[in-house]
């Protein structure tokens, strides 16, 4: 039986792209919902056919754009549509990404009894100042409301992303949109530093002098803050960006997550999805009318090149190898395991990286950790400097036996 795979599914359509956002989203093209929303059925009726077997599924994340603005009947269609070709595990976890003001108590009780059982909500702060500043369609009262509409529709898992770092966003400030998070008592929290990308609106502002340079030290700050302040209120910081609460049965982390830093299958579905299965990456076509043409009027390909796909990249060992050190380091307590390392490549770590390896000890950004030595991992240091640990390990000449 095939390892348990995850599905990506990506849905592009939002009410307005915010300031920030460098994600394959667009504002304006409602409707073509009901012709994307076919094209996926479709796309995912092949990707199961054309696997060979039938793949056990054991997480789905719906992520945008905005997944809650489409139609709850349409979500349950598509989840009807994977559930009959993949092996869908009884316990799989199924998440919706979704924007405060985007659902209703009733829309949210189609999307639980459609299947989904966790949600994802952008709160991304509790001001007015920093939610205008990142264009957000929403407050803290409409994040309150979507809250507690979640648990009445009987949602148990939710996730709540911030973000943290805006330019001129004081420390007390980034302290009270957390204080405010932790009291909604989510299962999860995904905290960002502001990341100013090309081609955004932010972007555009800072060129002009509209507004000023994020503070790295006083980012750094905040997340220190949230690190402690998390800690004590129960949530266990398992990735450098990720919270979940840690409970009688373990800790709440976000399955589907895992998969990409465990460099693990998941099937990329929809305009613009990735995916990494057999070994491949592959991407498909950005464009919304693109996406639905080719997958409506082009033959597909070999497995998982599908009919939509723009590139297929076959990973090579060595890459394979690197990618897994650059994911897996995310992960903070878990790290990298050089048994697993070994049982997966035929080589151990210190064979692989030696230089990289001793350099980040000496510098104190890595450690070895684990009852038997055996987890190579970042130090609290490192959890600052994570981009400086993975380049260390991406393009890289691969040492001679």
């Amino acid at each position: 039986m095939a390892e348990p795979t995850s599905l990506y599914i990506h849905i592009p359509f939002c009410r307005h792209r915010c300031s920030y956002c460098d994600f394959n989203t667009y504002a304006g093209l409602d409707g073509l919902i009901p012709e994307y929303m076919a094209a996926l059925r479709r796309e995912a009726a092949w990707a199961g056919q054309a696997a060979g077997e039938r793949l056990p599924v054991h997480t789905i994340f719906l992520g945008g754009g905005t997944p809650s603005l489409i139609p709850a009947e349409d979500l349950a269609l598509l989840l009807e549509t994977c559930a009959q070709h993949f092996d869908l595990l009884p316990d799989a976890e199924i998440t919706l990404e979704a924007n405060p003001g985007t659902v209703t108590l009733n829309s949210l009780r189609a999307l639980r009894q459609a299947g989904f059982n966790r949600i994802s909500l952008g709160m991304q702060s509790a001001n007015a100042v920093d939610l205008m500043l990142l264009e957000r369609q929403h407050d803290t009262v409409d994040v309150i409301r979507a809250v507690e509409w979640a648990r009445l529709a009987g949602f148990n898992n939710l996730n709540l992303d911030l973000i943290y770092g805006l330019p001129a966003q004081p420390l007390e400030r980034w302290q009270a949109t957390l204080e405010t998070a932790i009291a909604l008592q989510p299962e999860h929290f995904s905290l960002y530093a502001l990341s100013i990308e090309h081609g955004t609106p932010f972007r555009h502002w800072l060129e002009r002098g509209l507004v000023s340079t994020p503070d790295d030290d006083l980012a750094a700050d905040m997340f220190e803050w949230a690190c402690d302040r998390l800690e004590a209120a129960g949530y266990g910081h398992y990735e450098i960006s990720n919270w979940g609460q840690d409970t009688a049965n373990g800790r709440l982390a976000c399955r589907h997550n895992l998969q990409y830093w465990r460099n693990l299958p998941y099937l990329g579905l929809g305009a613009g999805a990735h995916g990494y299965v057999n070994g491949a990456r592959t991407a498909n076509l950005r464009g919304v009318r693109a996406y639905i043409q080719n997958i409506n009027t082009r033959q597909a390909g070999r497995f998982p090149a599908g009919a939509a796909v723009e590139s297929v990249v076959q990973i090579d060992r060595w890459t394979a190898m690197q990618e897994h050190m650059m994911v897996g380091l995310r992960l903070l307590e878990e790290g990298v395991s050089n048994h697993g390392f070994q049982q997966r490549f035929g080589v151990e770590l210190g064979q692989s990286f030696p230089r990289q390896i001793e350099y980040l000890q000496k510098v104190g950004l890595l450690e070895w950790a684990g009852s038997e030595n055996d987890v190579l991992r970042l130090t609290r240091r490192g959890w600052l400097l994570g981009n400086q640990v993975f380049s260390e390990f991406v393009d890289q000449e691969q040492p001679k036996p």
